[in-house]
């Protein structure tokens, strides 16, 4: 059975890409919102409002994944300095596999925002 060993520099770097992709996707949200609150002064048909509501729902649920996501990658960045600090280059066996299900984890929410985003984009189309 081959093992995987994770080095401090190479989480570090995908740390930093995930710090990355979140930041735009808390951007992003921050202009669905800005179109959600367009759409309410456009629509009154009570269907159109429901799914905005939804769409509302959505962003602030995934809003607060991301803030989640963001702690979760600052606790797992100290923890990567203070292993630097000792000397030690690779992390043990608990954080590696820390570091794997973190991987799962953004892996997954990658996946549920796409999908979210080609929802609303089709939304915007037809209400906008």
């Amino acid at each position: 059975m081959k093992k995987e060993v994770l080095y401090n520099s190479n989480m570090h770097f995908e740390h930093e890409q995930w710090k990355g992709e979140l930041a735009l996707w808390k951007g992003e949200l921050l202009f669905f919102n800005n179109k959600l609150s367009e759409l309410v002064t456009r629509w009154t048909d009570k269907d159109v409002l429901a799914q905005l509501e939804h769409y509302q729902n959505e962003f602030v649920l995934h809003g607060g994944v991301i803030e989640d996501l963001q702690e979760l990658i600052e606790k797992h960045e100290e923890r990567i300095a203070g292993q630097s600090m000792i000397g030690e280059d690779a992390l043990d066996i608990q954080s590696t596999k820390q570091h794997l299900e973190f991987r799962d984890k953004i892996e997954t929410q990658r996946h549920i925002y796409a999908e979210l985003k080609k929802e609303f984009f089709r939304f915007l189309e037809k209400y906008m």
